[in-house]
């Protein structure tokens, strides 16, 4: 799984002009499937992203993880993040788990982010045209790979 984290202060996923999702402060994150992703990466990606201590304690220091400022969270699924450009100018997303494959994989990720943080996660809708608009705070964007654990 990849996943693209950024911590914003709003953001919504709009799909045939209805916002579908909307948080306030908390994390956007774009979560790539490959066919090879388990339990044990959603386990691993979830942990590790509402653990992340990327928010601003009272000093200003990214000391505060999701959980210690009660932030929100959408997750939107986006096959682009495994596209490969090596050659030619069209990319290939052959990596990108099929629908068959990545939905319940999306699904089973968004259901370990909720029971971890105890509430409603926001979610696009997976495979639909979205628009997705963030004001990213700071900014900050991390980008995971759970095949790598960077």
């Amino acid at each position: 799984m990849r996943a693209v984290v950024q911590r914003v202060s709003t953001a919504s996923v709009t799909v045939e002009g209805k916002v579908v999702s909307e948080i306030k402060k908390g994390l956007l994150i774009l979560v790539g499937i490959e066919e090879v992703d388990n339990k044990n990466d959603i386990d691993w990606l979830a942990k590790k992203i509402i653990n992340l201590r990327i928010f601003n304690d009272d000093e200003g220091i990214m000391n505060k993880s999701l959980q210690d400022v009660s932030g929100d969270v959408i997750v939107v699924s986006q096959f682009t993040l495994h596209a490969a450009t090596k050659k030619g100018n069209r990319p290939s997303y052959i990596r990108a788990a099929s629908p068959k494959v990545a939905i319940p994989v999306y699904e089973s990720f968004v259901s370990q982010l909720e029971s971890l943080l105890g509430k409603k996660v926001g979610t696009g809708v997976f495979g639909a045209d979205m628009k997705v608009e963030l004001l990213n705070d700071g900014p900050v964007t991390i980008l995971i790979d759970t095949q790598r654990k960077e």
